[in-house]
């Protein structure tokens, strides 16, 4: 009996140990989620139909879609950001690079950037990363590597693509070579929309430093770097893909600064919505000023009147005025320090 009772016992601690050990491994798992909040990213291109024919690019030529009929589908990117994932399907042969092709508005493109090559391990629909940057109205191409390869292209009733050739040297401004109708080449990509910040709580904070501050704003997921200024947060932590806590670094000198969020599709454009204001004393001079006076100089400055001592005077031109302060003058401390003052009588 007193054995089997040790058994139950021991089965009891083993028990509330996996317990223990699945509520640990919950927790972690709650955590890292709450901590690492993903970017969201909209999707561009071919909505990748499953119903196409492997196509020769027959010359070492750049295709990209110019029509896609699809309900709800982007032709061109409707955000500035980056290209982050880019997919085609049909594939074979490559080396394959995406192309960012910039319209000029005048029937021609900016050849905006390419890609690292990639080569498809099959004919199926193949994933590639990359970084690539993009505007709002760009449009994404692909460039071969030899006339051999071949792309996947879908009959699709009101699509369309286009061909460059030869393939264009980035910066260069080229018109197509080629349209084809009734069709779309199976190419799609996703773009990360470039961060926005639209509020900043509280505004405003010590020189300091320490200040806890929620940064709000939009596409903020995967944000790799925070800066007051140019001065990066102490700390911060993505709460999600809206919302960023950081602890405001020290500053030198008190005044306005621009809060910016980095992320792989770029910095948020600065605007009055990412204003921070350093508060501080700035230590005024007050030496032979009368009381009235350095109490308003104090004010001013965001600095309080500390300790009084009164000193006697020889000089009837000292009684009433400022003799000696501590600290000195032009020193930056927290806002609301005080200021001690020898003063005559």
């Amino acid at each position: 009996m007193q054995q089997q009772e040790m058994f139950e016992r021991g089965d009891g601690h083993r028990s509330r140990r996996r317990a223990i050990a699945v509520l640990c491994a919950v927790s972690a798992l709650v955590l890292a989620m709450a901590t690492t909040a993903q970017a969201s990213v909209i999707s561009i291109g071919s909505v990748l139909p499953k119903e196409f024919t492997p196509t020769k690019f027959e010359r070492v030529q750049t295709l990209f879609n110019t029509a896609l009929p699809q309900s709800g589908v982007n032709l061109a990117s409707p955000v500035t950001g980056a290209v982050v994932r880019w997919r085609i399907q049909g594939a074979k042969g490559g080396p394959f690079r995406l192309r960012i092709l910039h319209p000029n508005g005048k029937g021609a493109y900016e050849a905006a950037g390419t890609s690292l090559p990639v080569t498809p391990a099959g004919e199926g629909l193949e994933t590639f990363s990359t970084n690539l940057r993009i505007q709002a109205g760009d449009l994404i191409g692909i460039d071969p590597s030899n006339d051999s390869d071949e792309i996947g292209v879908a009959v699709t009733s009101g699509a369309s693509y286009a061909s460059i050739f030869p393939t264009p040297f980035d910066g260069s401004i080229v018109a197509p070579s080629e349209t084809f109708s009734g069709s779309e080449i199976e190419l799609s990509a996703e773009v990360q929309p470039q961060p926005e910040i639209i509020s900043i709580a509280p505004p405003s904070g010590s020189v300091t430093g320490g200040t806890l501050v929620t940064i709000t704003g939009t596409n903020l997921g995967g944000a790799t770097s925070v800066k007051f200024g140019t001065t990066p947060a102490a700390s911060f932590t993505v709460d999600s893909d809206t919302e960023i806590t950081a602890t405001a670094p020290q500053s030198v000198r008190p005044g306005k600064v621009d809060v910016s969020a980095t992320t792989l599709a770029g910095t948020n454009v600065n605007t009055r919505f990412d204003d921070y204001i350093y508060q501080a004393c700035v230590v005024p001079a007050l030496k032979n000023k009368t009381l009235k006076k350095a109490k308003t100089l104090l004010r001013r400055n965001g600095c309080k009147l500390g300790h009084v001592k009164k000193v006697d005077v020889p000089k009837p031109k000292k009684v009433g005025k400022v003799l000696k302060q501590a600290p000195k003058a032009g020193k930056v401390l927290a806002p609301g320090a005080r200021v001690r003052i020898n003063l005559g009588e």
